[in-house]
């Protein structure tokens, strides 16, 4: 870093430190000045990559200002870089207890859960981190949006619906907001709900290939409605030729509609563009259909391998054996 830039970080690092909400009811005085300047110690440290003597400068200026939320967060960083999680985590729940309505302390403490693959923990602080953002900008819709994407991974439906459709009330023409109430309503089997949302997503962005597909494939599975659905699916492949899980799309609409030549070809393209079990479990029973027992069998045990929970997969399996093993013992 030049001089001049550095001159204008330190003083950018100046303005923060006395204009930031986080450091609001700091007086001017001598003991503010030598908490700055061992701040500023910190972070040029930081910046060169000293990590130890920044944490040594960031525990000095701790010293004199303790209750300043920017050094605590400022700290717990540098701590991540060692791998101090038990102290970082500590500075952070100081600066939790300083301000709790702020979302950084919030934010790090999710990474710094995920980094030691606490999963659930980093959830719960990012969920806080969202919750805290959405009340210092509650008109921000994409806060909104992380915090329902966060509650469908949670498998947190109700929360989850609740969310999206208060994006609809701040923006009725989002399409995202209506696929996304389809895949929750998808998951609480509301099947009536999942097309209604999905329709309107699609009239509200007719070239959203996401729902393309998604509807196509709903009308495919159900066996009903498969003129349409072809439609929608080759729309969608238009838009994403290469996306794997539009060729299966297609692939199973040409075995439900009986032309199992076309699935096989469609199925297998699908299969070496993406290694899914759904995939191979349609690739299986278009193996089966055509007798190809051999093929069947091990495309199945692939689809297993990749999703132990499918009974149905699990099932065919045990079929084909027990066939197997009768044909051997005759």
């Amino acid at each position: 870093m030049t001089s001049n830039l550095r001159r204008i970080s330190i003083l950018f690092l100046y303005l923060i430190f006395f204009l930031s909400p986080a450091a609001k009811g700091f007086a001017l005085d001598k003991k503010v000045s030598s908490a700055l300047s061992h701040y500023i110690m910190a972070v040029i440290y930081d910046d060169l990559g000293d990590v130890d003597k920044a944490v040594q400068e960031y525990q000095q200026a701790l010293r004199v200002e303790s209750k300043n939320t920017v050094i605590h967060l400022n700290l717990a960083v540098a701590l991540i870089k060692k791998n101090e999680f038990q102290k970082a985590a500590e500075e952070l729940d100081i600066a939790i207890k300083l301000d709790p309505e702020a979302v950084e302390p919030h934010a790090i403490k999710a990474l710094l859960y995920s980094l030691q693959n606490k999963i659930d923990e980093s959830n719960r602080e990012y969920e806080l981190a969202l919750k805290n953002a959405s009340k210092l900008h509650p008109q921000d819709i994409g806060i909104y949006k992380n915090l329902g994407l966060l509650y469908l991974q949670q498998k947190k439906l109700n929360a989850a619906e609740s969310i999206y459709r208060l994006i609809l009330d701040l923006a009725p023409s989002d399409a995202e907001a209506h696929f996304y109430l389809a895949s929750i309503y998808d998951q609480l089997d509301k099947k009536r709900n999942v097309e209604e949302e999905l329709r309107k997503s699609l009239k509200l962005k007719p070239d959203y290939h996401e729902a393309l597909n998604y509807l196509g494939y709903m009308y495919v599975d159900a066996n009903k409605n498969l003129g349409e659905a072809e439609i929608l699916i080759k729309k969608a492949l238009e838009l994403q030729p290469d996306n794997g899980a539009y060729v299966d799309s297609l692939g199973w609409l040409y075995f439900k509609k009986g032309n199992n030549k076309m699935a096989l070809e469609t199925l297998i393209r699908a299969s070496a563009l993406l290694e899914d079990p759904v995939i191979y479990d349609h690739l299986g029973d278009a193996y089966y259909k055509g007798n190809d027992i051999q093929n069947a069998l091990a495309t199945w045990q692939k689809s297993l391998k990749l999703d132990p929970n499918q009974d149905k997969v699990r099932a065919k399996i045990a079929q084909i054996e027990s066939k197997i093993k009768d044909q051997i013992s005759k």
